[in-house]
């Protein structure tokens, strides 16, 4: 039997990979593949004068290839930039091997704030995008972007896009470790929790909880200072409840330097709730992020920390306290199946019920055709 596709990955995620081909040799809708490695091999040269070439180690020809990168800032000791010019070689470089198609994975696309024009700006998801799809890409998978309107941008003739909720992680992840019985939901959930945004256009994000959960939802507004980029004025907080011994969870898509959430938990504990919990899906982290929520953290302000793998977390950041990283590694895993065996995605997307999936996971578990 020959194996018709392969994972791979840029220097960004190649544990992220390794663990989603070994999740994949696991499935029995792969069980005939169990002996076969399902991993491609790449190599980067760096030239002298800052330049670089991807080698491929491989043969791909005639195969699906499942590319994983990632561009946060300085994973793998990997600037943005260099991260991106690394995956931009890597897709020509598999393209010049004759790929049958290639999907690239990429968990948290970094421009996915810079998706749209309000004065003399370029448009660094529009630009990313055009070049992915250009050189040679045929779908690009994602989680969370971090607005709903980027998807507008792709031409389905030349590139699908599948923008996968991984909140829904984060949902499981509350219901496995904190709820864990619906008596508990039911009487304490419902009556003493709360969900909050971090800002007006995380509502719907947070709202999306507040309804699974069944709790009253906190909305923030923040007035930012718009000379200065992650600069926060001040933030009022709506809503007609009080928070006083109630247990808050701030839910958001993202935390880049920190600065939102940081004044944002500091205003909430002036309300004397029992708890203050944040989740959020990609932990960009960048500048004062990680001793801001250290300090928080420390102090007992923020109860707990929840984020999830799409972004690794170098040994820095694990040490913040209370933190909970939320694997990724098995959706990844099972996404790919379902293209690879022509199954819908429906199953993966479907709404979560904290109810239902308390009293039936395996309701939430999805069985593919064989390969």
């Amino acid at each position: 039997m020959k194996n018709s596709f392969v994972i791979m990955s840029t220097r960004s995620m190649t544990t992220y990979a390794k663990s989603v081909a070994d999740i994949l040799k696991k499935m029995p809708c792969f069980s005939k593949l169990k002996d076969f490695d399902l991993t491609g091999a790449l190599s980067v040269m760096q030239f002298s004068d800052g330049e670089m070439e991807v080698v491929l180690n491989t043969s791909i020809r005639g195969k699906d290839v499942f590319l994983f990168t990632n561009a946060a800032g300085k994973r793998e000791e990997l600037e943005i930039h260099e991260a991106k010019i690394e995956l931009y070689h890597t897709i020509d470089v598999l393209r010049r091997s004759q790929a049958k198609s290639i999907t690239v994975f990429e968990p948290y696309v970094s421009s996915s704030r810079s998706d749209r024009t309000t004065r003399r700006n370029s448009v660094g998801f529009w630009l990313h995008y055009k070049i992915l799809s250009s050189i040679g890409m045929n779908h690009l998978i994602t989680y969370q972007l971090h607005s709903d309107k980027s998807k507008t941008i792709f031409d389905p003739i030349s590139c699908a896009i599948d923008d996968i909720k991984a909140s829904t992680l984060i949902k499981k992840y509350i219901c496995d470790k904190f709820i864990k019985t619906t008596e508990y939901l039911e009487s304490v959930v419902r009556n003493q929790w709360m969900f909050c945004s971090v800002d007006a256009g995380g509502e719907k994000l947070a709202r999306g909880f507040a309804q699974a959960f069944g709790t009253q939802l906190v909305v923030a507004h923040k007035q930012r200072n718009y000379t200065k980029a992650n600069t926060i004025e001040s933030i009022n907080l709506l809503t007609a409840v009080p928070l006083e011994a109630k247990n808050i969870w701030i839910v958001d898509d993202m935390v880049d330097t920190g600065g939102s959430v940081y004044e944002l938990i500091k205003k909430l504990s002036t309300r004397k709730p029992k708890e203050i919990n944040l989740a959020i899906v990609h932990p960009v982290f960048s500048g004062p992020a990680v001793e801001r929520l250290k300090e928080l953290t420390e102090s007992g302000i923020l109860n707990n920390l929840l984020v999830c793998d799409t972004i690794p977390c170098p040994e820095a950041e694990r040490q913040i306290k209370n933190l909970h990283i939320v694997s990724s590694e098995q959706l990844s895993s099972e996404v790919i199946a379902s293209i690879i065996t022509n199954s819908s995605m429906a199953e993966l997307l479907k709404p979560f019920i904290p109810e239902k999936y308390l009293t039936d996971k395996e309701y939430y578990k999805t069985n593919f055709s064989d390969f």
